[in-house]
């Protein structure tokens, strides 16, 4: 790419339980870029009681979804906060069309666009099963998945911590977040496509090998 490492500007995208997490934490380090993730911004708000963060708290209080345009000023407002020739990787957002116009409306005004979104493409089959066998931690929010026999890890192995399954990461929950996902987040590949700057990586197999598939689909290599 004609960027170098340092000012790539990334969004990792694809179906709940693709492995962009995971993706996200290797890479930050690989490519030495800060990971902005939706849920960390989120998290970070409501729990300084921020003015987005009070705002957030009032829908989620409620068991409603928090408005496209609260989730936009959370995420933008640590966006914006980068230097013009800095580099980010974004995790969780965007979600919808609005959320994605949003973004590279405020992105061209300011400085400059998107380099390249990743879409880290899983059949449903496989998403299911990850999903369904997924732990998270209580303390640091660290996925894990269950072993090849279905057995629940004991304990987070990254911090110790106690591990739980989340309630939209069970059975019956699975199948109505990859509806809402196909609904709402898919059609943004045809929004990037336009722009060409989506790299479609296929993300079956270890997380070695799609984590080389991501970085030769950016040009970033290994070396």
């Amino acid at each position: 790419m004609a960027e170098s490492n340092l000012s790539l500007r990334l969004v990792l995208f694809g179906p709940p339980g693709a492995g962009k997490g995971t993706q996200g934490q290797l890479l930050k380090d690989q490519l030495s870029i800060p990971q902005i993730t939706s849920g960390d911004l989120f998290r970070f708000h409501l729990r300084n009681e921020t003015e987005l963060g009070k705002r957030a708290g009032e829908f989620m209080r409620q068991g409603l979804l928090v408005p496209d345009e609260v989730t936009i000023d959370i995420v933008m407002d640590k966006v914006l906060e980068l230097a013009p020739e800095e580099g980010f990787l974004l995790d969780g957002f965007p979600r919808t069309l609005n959320q994605a116009e949003a973004l590279d409306a405020a992105l061209s005004e300011r400085s400059r666009g998107l380099d390249s979104v990743v879409f880290i493409n899983v059949p449903d089959d496989e998403l299911i099963r990850r999903l369904s066998g997924r732990y998270t931690c209580r303390e640091c929010q660290a996925p894990h998945g269950a072993s090849e026999e279905g057995e629940a890890p004991k304990k987070c192995s990254s911090c110790g911590g106690e591990l739980y399954q989340r309630e939209d990461d069970r059975a019956e929950a699975i199948a109505k977040r990859l509806e809402v996902y196909k609904e709402e987040t898919l059609p943004l590949l045809g929004f990037y496509e336009q722009r060409r700057i989506l790299a479609d990586v296929p993300g079956l197999g270890s997380v070695e090998e799609v984590n080389g598939r991501v970085l030769e689909a950016l040009g970033a290599g290994r070396g």
